[in-house]
């Protein structure tokens, strides 16, 4: 071999080797390049999971913090609450049930239709004299009262004098008629029913009522009297005397037996003649478009309730519903109910000491009676429902974590801490001291009465409305006017205390699954569209033949009292 050919066999091997090493170069190159794309895949991945991880951890961790608190009732189903927690973070956009939105009932609900409205008789000259009426209560107590003088004086063919209302050391509200209703609007519109005026005339302003016996207490007039009472004991004295001043009269008329004509005209003052003053229907719709996220169209009963300030008639999109709650745990209703609330003994003190000085008649009643022990009133649904257990509900009926929630009234009793588990499993619950500025709630600040009118009219135009006391005014008045002008389209949620107190009871075994089961069962039970109960108030139950007409005919059963 010349030397030539050696060094082109050297230069082959060198070119084999370089390329044999290059080879080795690319593999462990590559090698490297997918072993950090593994790593980084992995990373990516583990990152994803943490996050899932943290969404799914996150509330618990929230409620085990609450349930570190120093008062006991922070831990009042601290297990279910854990697992609800869970439930809400893992909870899909198709978890939601389907008719949760809805009333379950449309067909039958919607054939009842308003017409309160209709008369048939001719107006009333109110020649028979003249009545004052001073209302006692909050608001909603003071719209009740004004609808039943409203029938008395129909009755007595008297003239009525614009209603005032009783200053009371619990709300401590000056507010009368005219500071929430529009007083034009209420005299116009009965005007084809009776005849009212804004003052006396000024030859009976001097006179003395209470000397020539025309005073009238509530004392002197027991509850749900019948129109035959009035008949005989009133009108003789409306008529010797001129003039009648009800004093502090609230339910002090019968919801049965009543002439079928002066039932529909409690329903149409109700539900027509009484309209909030322009003052409170513009914050009113502010609040109620705060909601709906500044939403273009109204909703439903809008127009009914804040007049020339709701936006034009159309569909609210899905994204724009909201649900609103009246908690009513205040200390008045958690103190008059003699339950217990998980408090401890200081609870029980401060609960005792509030009795003695508000209702001082149930103390005496608590000393000479056996009043059954709090565990008994709580399995017969006697008690309010706990903030803890309102969240359970709604967990539990399957509303997502982003449902935005209007929380209607205030003073919770236990304050914010109280409210713990319901902010932190909703985070999307407002009040509308947290939708208005300082300046547009500042004219409120003063006055109960029309902060209430604030909660009824956004409670009552929200897409679905959940109480959680059936025996609450406010959850009252708002299903009843959900009912009158809903077209069976706006949902209540009325739980049974009773069947939800067994549910409860079972905090400790009772596994998630089974519990959305039996709450959602004991929720749609009691949403069956039924007529008025003889005997029940118009202003809840309007589903009669007095207050709403039946398109169908339709023979639905009475529920038992």
């Amino acid at each position: 071999m010349d030397q030539k050919q050696q060094q082109q066999r050297n230069m082959n091997m060198n070119v084999k080797k370089k390329m044999k090493l290059g080879s080795k170069r690319s593999r462990l190159a590559f090698g490297i390049l997918l072993g950090l794309f593994i790593v980084m895949n992995f990373w990516m991945l583990s990152r994803i999971q943490d996050s899932k991880s943290s969404k799914s951890v996150s509330l618990p961790q929230e409620l085990r913090k609450m349930s570190k608190g120093k008062k006991p009732h922070k831990t009042a189903y601290a297990r279910l609450l854990y697992k609800a927690a869970h439930a809400l973070a893992a909870q899909n956009e198709n978890k939601e049930p389907k008719d949760l939105w809805l009333e379950p009932y449309h067909a039958v609900a919607s054939s009842w239709q308003p017409c309160a409205h209709q008369r048939v008789w001719r107006p009333s000259e109110g020649n028979n004299g003249y009545i004052l009426v001073t209302a006692n209560g909050g608001i909603n107590q003071q719209r009740v009262a004004v609808c039943n003088i409203v029938a008395v004086a129909r009755l007595l063919n008297a003239t009525l004098v614009i209603p005032t209302f009783m200053f009371s050391s619990v709300w401590r509200d000056t507010s009368q008629f005219g500071d929430i209703y529009q007083e034009d609007y209420f005299i116009d519109y009965l005007k084809p029913d009776i005849r009212i005026i804004k003052e006396l005339p000024k030859e009976l302003r001097s006179l003395d009522l209470e000397a020539i016996g025309s005073v009238v207490t509530d004392v002197d007039v027991a509850k749900e009297a019948k129109p035959s009472f009035y008949l005989k004991h009133i009108l003789p004295l409306l008529m010797k005397n001129g003039v009648i001043h009800f004093v502090g009269f609230g339910n002090r008329l019968a919801s049965d037996p009543i002439p079928y004509h002066l039932q529909r005209l409690r329903c149409r003052c109700n539900f027509h003649a009484l309209q909030f003053t322009p003052k409170i229907q513009a914050t009113a719709a502010l609040l109620i478009q705060r909601m709906r996220q500044n939403a273009t169209h109204s909703g439903l009963l809008d127009e009914n309730l804040v007049g020339p300030f709701a936006k034009s008639k159309g569909k609210v999109k899905k994204d724009f519903r909201y649900l609103a709650l009246h908690l009513r745990f205040e200390i008045d209703m958690v103190a008059h109910s003699l339950c217990d609330f998980g408090g401890g003994e200081e609870e029980k003190k401060e609960l005792q000491a509030y009795r003695e000085i508000h209702f001082p008649g149930l103390v005496q009643l608590n000393n000479i009676t056996k009043i059954p022990l709090p565990e008994r009133l709580k399995a017969e649904g006697l008690c309010p429902l706990m903030p803890e257990e309102t969240v359970l509900m709604l967990a539990g009926l399957g509303f997502k974590r982003n449902t935005r929630i209007f929380l209607a009234g205030s003073h919770i009793y236990g304050g914010k801490s109280r409210l713990n588990a319901l902010t932190t499993l909703f985070p999307n619950m407002v009040t509308k001291e947290n939708l208005l500025s300082s300046s547009e709630i500042e004219p409120f600040l003063n006055f109960s009465s029309q902060l209430a009118a604030l909660d009824f009219i956004t409670s009552t135009a929200s897409d679905i409305f959940a109480m959680t006391d059936s025996g609450s005014q406010l959850s009252s008045l708002v299903s009843g006017y959900r009912v009158y002008y809903g077209g069976g389209k706006m949902p209540t949620i009325r739980p049974n205390k009773r069947r939800l107190a067994d549910i409860f009871l079972r905090n400790d075994t009772i596994e998630w699954i089974v519990f959305e089961t039996r709450i959602r069962k004991a929720v749609r039970q009691n949403k069956r569209v039924f007529s008025r109960p003889v005997g029940r108030s118009v202003y809840r139950y309007p589903r009669c033949s007095e207050c709403m007409c039946n398109t169908q005919e339709a023979n639905l059963p009475i529920r038992p009292r």
